[in-house]
């Protein structure tokens, strides 16, 4: 079986959305959350569909081996963030390369680097009167937002759309293509 471990930060809707795609699959399921925020509702949502979730802190992330033998020992086919916001080390990039995707709720390279996530974005995107906006699924690398796009979706931004309207079409896009992508490139299938 394909193996993927899910990093996440906040609610985990991408999260429970992949377990949820995968959950039936006998050649590719999601075997482990994990999370810098002990209180993130990913773990709880994680548990209740039976998959281990775990948290960690910055030491054991790294400053420490001990997320990196977490990972080892999981074997992950594929390293997926989901709303995880903490860079990931290097140490964990070198023994996973190009095994750790992460989507980002715009068209990068627009509104990616430190700092731009959630509504940050999408408060950016509508301050400057972007006319669309959308979701990039791309490779980590040892720099925010920098590494090789795999896939991008877009979708108009209307004149009088919040920042909260757009977070709402983003949603819309990740739920639809992540765990199809996902899919893709664990079966190296197009998408």
């Amino acid at each position: 079986m394909k193996r993927i471990v899910i990093f996440a930060s906040g609610s985990g809707t991408n999260a429970e959305n992949l377990i949820r795609y995968f959950e039936n699959n006998p050649e590719i399921g999601v075997t482990n959350v994990l999370s810098n925020n002990p209180q993130a509702k990913v773990l709880d949502r994680a548990k209740k569909l039976n998959v281990s979730a775990f948290s960690f802190n910055r030491i054991a992330f790294s400053k420490s081996d001990d997320v990196l033998n977490l990972l080892k020992n999981c074997n992950p086919d594929l390293i997926v963030l989901a709303g995880f916001l903490w860079k990931m080390p290097e140490s964990i990039i070198k023994v996973f390369p190009n095994k750790i995707i992460n989507i980002h709720p715009a068209l990068l390279p627009k509104y990616g680097g430190k700092g731009m996530f959630g509504m940050h974005v999408h408060k950016a995107v509508v301050d400057h009167n972007e006319m669309e906006t959308g979701i990039t699924i791309h490779y980590v690398n040892e720099n925010y937002d920098e590494g090789a796009i795999i896939f991008q979706a877009s979708c108009q931004v209307d004149p009088q759309d919040s920042p909260e309207d757009v977070a709402a079409k983003i949603h819309e896009l990740e739920m639809e293509h992540f765990p199809k992508v996902v899919e893709g490139l664990l079966t190296n299938e197009a998408f």
